[in-house]
């Protein structure tokens, strides 16, 4: 028997048989789960500004109805790929490229450097 880790799951192996998988589960800590949470709100609200269901949007997506009711719990488990996709159907895809865009913490620490 041995075992294959991976960056995302585990996979033990018998005689090459795949025993089981095991996800390995994301950890957030519980003052960052309500930033989650209010991105998954704000996701919430920006499909009902535009008047669009549950259904229709998870279709769009290509998502089960089930995985974006997670998003709009913001939720730590979905994937980012599933983000991705439902604020694409909402017209709001670029959104990811303001994520890290403005390194406040890594300028100053930058700065700190040139200066020595």
């Amino acid at each position: 028997m041995f075992v294959i880790l991976n960056i995302k799951a585990i996979f033990v192996y018998n005689n090459g048989h795949l025993l089981k998988m095991a996800t390995k589960k994301q950890i957030v800590f519980p003052k960052y789960d309500k930033v989650l949470e209010q991105m998954g709100g704000n996701i919430k609200i920006a499909r009902k500004r535009r008047k669009l269901t549950m259904i229709q949007v998870a279709e769009r997506a290509d998502i089960s109805r089930s995985t974006l009711y997670l998003i709009e719990l913001g939720k730590a488990s979905v994937a980012l790929g599933a983000y991705f996709n439902v604020l694409r159907v909402l017209g709001l895809q670029n959104d990811f490229l303001k994520l890290a865009a403005d390194d406040e913490l890594g300028r100053k620490l930058q700065d700190l450097e040139l200066l020595k």
